[in-house]
Formats: C-alpha cells, sequence, structure tokens
C-alpha cells in the first residue's frame, strides 16, 4: 500500500528560508551594535529579537533539513512504497505475520480502530466485531 509522506521540495524551501532569516537575524545584530555605537547605548531588546530570531532560524533550518534529505522523513506530498522507506512508528517485521498484518490485531470494519482478535466488541465505537 502506498503512502502519502512529506514532500523534500517543501523542505528544502524551508531549509533556504531558515537562512535567509538567520542572516537577516545576523544583519539586524550587527546593524543594532552598529547604531549602538554611535550613540553609547546598546538596546537590549532590540539584540535579543535579533537573537531569537537566529535562533528559531537555526532550530527550523535543522528540522527542515532533516525532513528534506533524511530517510525517515515527515512527508505530506511524496507517495513512497513501504519497501521504499518504512514508517517511523509502524510495526517491525518480529510483528509481523506472513500476511503481512500485525500477528493478533485486526481493525474494526466501522470505525477503523484497532482491535485484537478476541475482541467481540470494539472498544471505540462499541459495534459487534463478530457472531457469537
Amino acid at each position: 500500500m502506498k503512502r502519502i509522506k512529506p514532500g523534500r521540495g517543501p523542505s528544502a524551501l524551508t531549509f533556504i528560508g531558515s537562512l535567509i532569516a538567520i542572516i537577516f537575524g545576523l544583519i539586524w545584530i550587527a546593524t543594532v551594535i552598529y547604531l549602538g555605537k554611535k550613540e553609547n547605548d546598546l538596546p537590549t531588546p532590540l539584540l535579543l529579537f535579533g537573537a531569537l530570531f537566529i535562533l528559531i532560524g537555526v532550530i527550523n533550518a535543522v528540522y527542515a533539513y532533516i525532513n528534506a534529505f533524511g530517510k525517515k522523513r515527515f512527508s505530506l506530498m511524496d507517495v513512497v512504497e513501504p519497501s521504499e522507506e518504512g514508517e517511523p512508528n509502524e510495526p517491525d517485521e518480529k510483528t509481523l505475520n506472513k500476511t503481512g498484518q500485525e500477528s493478533g490485531l485486526n481493525y474494526c470494519p466501522h470505525c477503523g480502530n484497532p482491535v485484537k482478535e478476541s475482541f467481540v466488541f470494539c472498544p471505540k465505537c462499541g459495534k459487534t466485531l463478530k457472531s457469537k
């Protein structure tokens, strides 16, 4: 079954945007320091704003870089086969049976909630799963 995963393109663009934000923060701090030296006063709130801008840019850039170039990424626009890229939270091969489904686990036909084979009623919607 194919899955929709986060796209590499939007993540790469976010990475580039984050680099631009970091450069803006550096220019902001340099400008504040330059103007503060002229007036013999460094406005701390303006320096903190620039530092915060840089910090958010770095965090966002790291996340976007991992998302754009990593194997286990969060994606909204790429359609991939499970063999190409696994899901970070999907069961490993030890818990799968020969049919590729989790052993001892089914899904409610009414609401899709995961249920065990021994369940008679769905714990989420309460509907009957199998005949008595």
